[in-house]
């Protein structure tokens, strides 16, 4: 029966209703094919379709414009210039010095930060326009969208709730890059693994400790973040000193070797503030310790301080202090009889 009506109404030639509306699509196509059935279905074979093909077309252009207004701002338009994207954020950068090779490294770095939050602003913006591109698809079929947003909303709990470590880690890396708590190239400490960073990434953060053992930490599992790297550092030495020691002679023994790295010219590009010769930080029962505190570039602090120990010792000997800390401690070897008749 529903297949006669249709045949009737392909090959009837009576004008139907929605033709009499001026400017309309079943008019349009009334006006070409004098169809009835093609110009009552008008709606759904031209003006939906059409509506469709706006909104994606429309959808598309928008994601295709934020995406690339996100790259400008994520690109430098000169070299060694910090990204635009960047400059409202606080920008923990290292003390940089004259040193080319650290110049590099921070464009490496502000390059790789800012292509990561790049990264995350253009997936957001995709996300967030074909979600609205599929929904405005699904109303032009008439779908009800509030049990279907209800079903959304329940599945996306559900999921968050599985998922939940892996969106702590998540929203734990964004804010570590956003906040710039370290970069690659920086030494860090997290906790159970101290090294240098290799790659900083939304879920996971490298790094790579002395040994050369690779370590992958996850970044919602990071409660603290200690940074060697950043700005400056201390170099602190708790030099000992022997009982017999006269504390004064000691500290202008200390103090001259002290000034001899300062003016050293492959030393004293380090060095950051004056030396400080704070004295006798702590006495024991075999003798006193003498502190020593030199404010240094960062990544340098450990370079600076073997070389200030080696000019200390090599100082003291030549001085006689060390023999007189040397001397002050006695050996009793224990008797191998008593031992063995023990």
């Amino acid at each position: 029966m529903e297949y006669e009506v249709i045949v009737l109404r392909l090959f009837t030639t009576d004008v139907p209703a929605c033709a009499v509306t001026e400017g309309s699509a079943c008019q349009l196509i009334w006006n070409m094919t004098s169809n009835v059935w093609l110009a009552e279905s008008s709606d759904w074979l031209v003006v939906r379709p059409l509506r469709i093909l706006i909104i994606i077309v429309v959808c598309l252009l928008v994601r295709g414009v934020v995406n690339r207004s996100i790259k400008r701002l994520t690109t430098p338009r000169e070299t060694g210039k910090t990204p635009a994207i960047l400059r409202p954020f606080r920008e923990r950068i290292p003390n940089l010095m004259a040193d080319t090779d650290a110049h590099e490294l921070m464009g490496d770095r502000r390059r790789a930060r800012a292509s990561t939050i790049g990264s995350v602003l253009r997936s957001l913006v995709t996300w967030l326009v074909y979600a609205i591109m599929f929904m405005l698809v699904l109303a032009e079929f008439d779908v009800n969208l509030g049990p279907l947003l209800a079903s959304a909303g329940v599945v996306g709990l559900a999921i968050g709730f599985g998922a939940q470590a892996l969106v702590k880690d998540v929203l734990s890396g964004i804010f570590l890059i956003m906040e710039d708590q370290y970069g690659v190239g920086d030494l860090v400490d997290l906790g159970e693994s101290v090294g240098t960073v290799e790659v900083v990434g939304l879920r996971v953060t490298t790094i790579r400790d002395l040994q050369g053992t690779l370590w992958y930490v996850r970044n919602g599992e990071i409660i603290r973040v200690g940074n060697h790297s950043q700005s400056w550092a201390n170099v602190v030495l708790d030099i000992p000193l022997g009982p017999s020691v006269d504390v004064d002679d000691a500290a202008e023994v200390i103090g001259t070797a002290v000034n001899e790295v300062v003016s050293d010219p492959e030393w004293s590009d380090a060095v950051l503030a004056e030396p400080e010769l704070q004295g006798v930080s702590d006495i024991t029962v075999d003798g006193s310790k003498f502190r020593v505190l030199v404010k240094s570039d960062s990544g340098r602090q450990w370079a600076l301080g073997r070389e200030l120990r080696g000019r200390i010792s090599h100082a003291l000997q030549e001085a006689g202090v060390a023999q007189d800390l040397a001397g002050n401690r006695v050996y009793v070897r224990r008797s191998t009889e008593q031992t063995g008749g023990n």
